[in-house]
């Protein structure tokens, strides 16, 4: 690792961290007060959701004024603009963009096409993550930050092989950063299923996983794809994926990083707390 003992981060000019597990555990809390107290947060989602999935986004938008004469012919005679506001916060862009499979009246968009923008999210996490190295390097030349914070969008698990000590991803970014995995409890795992149905984040999930959970779905409630509740699919979905990425969350800990449990991160208010955390953590 990075830092190997307390003594080596307490020491360490440069302290770098690259914070993962599920969404709504505590990396975006605490990735803010490190940044407002002059660390650099680098956010994989608004990377996702800005330099790689961004047109995809906007042309999303478009699509739907299109369908509104009105706008649609001031789009076409460029008399408006239309833009995503995605923020490191805000997330709801990128989520409407990959949508949810299921019947089109109720929201839902053809599963194929549901698979298709999961490929292109893949291929945008997947360059986000190695694009830490990057901003490590830029952050310090053209800003001077010495102290840097990755922000990972919980689906980091789905592009990485866990059981892998050759993954390219995890070979490449712990040679920069050190990686806390945020760990929950169950009891914070009903909670984020609670916070997930009231405002659904992006969600990715592997081709193999997906395919199975969706025949899984219309095979349990004896349904045809023009009869799906998008929302109770992502819902159903949510849950299941939480179950599957745990033991792979844990295997990149023990195998790369170390492990923090969330409601100790929870504490954290300042980035002395945070400092001490990850200490403590590591003797």
């Amino acid at each position: 690792m990075l830092y190997n003992s307390a003594s080596d981060w307490t020491n360490a000019s440069q302290k770098r961290v690259m914070l993962f597990g599920m969404s709504g555990l505590g990396k975006t809390y605490v990735s803010n007060i490190l940044r407002a107290s002059g660390w650099f947060h680098y956010s994989v989602d608004y990377r996702i959701g800005t330099r790689y999935m961004g047109e995809h986004i906007v042309d999303n938008f478009k699509a739907e004024a299109m369908k509104n004469p009105f706008l649609a012919e001031l789009l076409r005679d460029d008399s408006i603009y239309i833009g995503s506001n995605i923020t490191f916060d805000n997330l709801a862009p990128l989520s409407t963009y990959l949508g949810k499979p299921g019947n089109s009246a109720k929201g839902g968009i053809p599963f194929p096409e549901y698979t298709r923008r999961q490929g292109l999210h893949q291929h945008a996490e997947t360059n986000a993550m190695l694009d830490t190295v990057h901003f490590i390097d830029r952050a310090q030349k053209l800003y001077g930050y010495d102290n840097f914070i990755c922000d990972t969008s919980g689906s980091m698990v789905e592009v990485i092989e866990a059981n892998s000590p050759a993954d390219p991803v995890m070979v490449e970014l712990s040679e920069h950063v050190l990686p806390v995995w945020i760990e929950g409890s169950e009891a914070h795992v009903e909670e984020l299923v609670k916070r997930f149905a009231k405002a659904p984040k992006p969600m990715y999930y592997k081709p193999d996983f997906l395919e199975q959970l969706w025949s899984e779905y219309l095979s349990n409630n004896a349904l045809t794809e023009p009869d799906v509740d998008p929302d109770d699919f992502i819902l159903w979905g949510y849950r299941m994926l939480l179950d599957h990425r745990l033991p792979r969350y844990r295997k990149i800990a023990e195998r790369w990083g170390v492990t923090v449990q969330a409601d100790d991160m929870a504490l954290v208010r300042t980035t002395d707390d945070f400092n001490d955390l990850i200490a403590r953590t590591l003797a």
